[in-house]
């Protein structure tokens, strides 16, 4: 495995001065992010057909041991902060359990079983996405899961650094992030790490976006849970529908704080009309803009 080797240029690193070895980190960083341009189709493809997959009550699964079952994890629990992505609508599949988040259980990553066994407890089916991460794309709990929610009718997506790994074969969707070796050998919390993350955030991000929870670069789904984030609402409804701060503010109290339906209200629709107008089209604001609009008499 690319991921495990030693590379030649690296053997005398920790005898480099530290700034020399800290510029060749930065090297790898930049490489590892420039590795996954080739996965930009498979990327889009993966998201395109995961956010028709999950509709109104799909889940989003995360499934990873180690270094890559935690990036999984990462990325997920940041989906309800910035787009109010249920939290009931995410499920974490980690070789280990939960502790392995802080604790490491590596033995963990070769119970094949047990990843088996945590996809049916999830009751994980068709409406759901199931994401596995593994930086060799061999670890047995990764692909396990992947396999076992494939046959359950959920879609799956793949992510491994190295080229022919088992996992990318397993998925629907392999996407592939071809980084080689580590300036440390194996320590693929490094390159493989990075472009991991690259990748889910893309993915995840471009879910989002098909499902219609940003509008125009903005995060129209995002929870407000802070002040912070209350006066960025108020914004994000003056910069879409042209209302001063009154009525923004009004809009999005009336919306119970929620800044889709805000731009609705903001635009002339009841409470009841905006949860009408979102549910109808899947909670996507574009349409349902378009929808209100159309509703709106012209004048004679």
């Amino acid at each position: 495995m690319s991921t495990e080797t030693v590379d030649p240029r690296f053997v005398d690193i920790d005898q480099w001065p530290t700034e020399a070895a800290v510029d060749a980190m930065l090297e790898g960083q930049l490489a590892a992010v420039a590795s996954i341009k080739s996965q930009v189709p498979a990327i889009a493809a993966a998201a395109e057909e995961a956010a028709r997959r999950l509709r109104r009550s799909g889940r989003l699964v995360y499934a990873g041991a180690g270094t890559s079952g935690r990036i999984a994890v990462q990325d997920g629990v940041e989906l309800f902060p910035t787009y109010n992505w249920p939290q009931e609508r995410l499920v974490f599949l980690m070789a280990g359990g939960q502790s392995a988040l802080t604790e490491s259980a590596e033995g963990a990553e070769d119970d094949g079983d047990a990843a088996r066994e945590a996809v049916a407890a999830a009751g994980v089916g068709p409406s759901d996405v199931l994401i596995g991460v593994a930086a060799s794309g061999r670890t047995p709990y990764t692909i396990s899961a992947v396999e076992a929610a494939r046959e359950a009718g959920a879609l799956t997506i793949g992510i491994a650094n190295n080229v022919g790994a088992p996992l990318l074969a397993a998925a629907h969707h392999g996407l592939l992030a071809d980084t080689g070796s580590e300036v440390v050998a194996g320590s693929t919390r490094m390159k493989a790490g990075t472009a991991q993350k690259a990748v889910l955030n893309m993915l995840s991000t471009a879910i989002m976006l098909r499902r219609g929870l940003i509008y125009r670069g903005l995060m129209v789904n995002m929870r407000v849970s802070n002040e912070k984030l209350l006066h960025r609402g108020h914004a994000i409804i003056r910069d879409i529908t042209g209302v001063d701060e009154e009525v923004a503010t009004r809009a999005l109290d009336d919306a119970g704080m929620e800044i889709k339906h805000g731009v609705l209200i903001a635009l002339g629709a009841t409470p009841e009309e905006a949860d009408q107008l979102l549910h109808e089209h899947h909670e996507n604001l574009r349409p349902a803009m378009a929808a209100l609009r159309a509703r709106e008499p012209v004048d004679a």
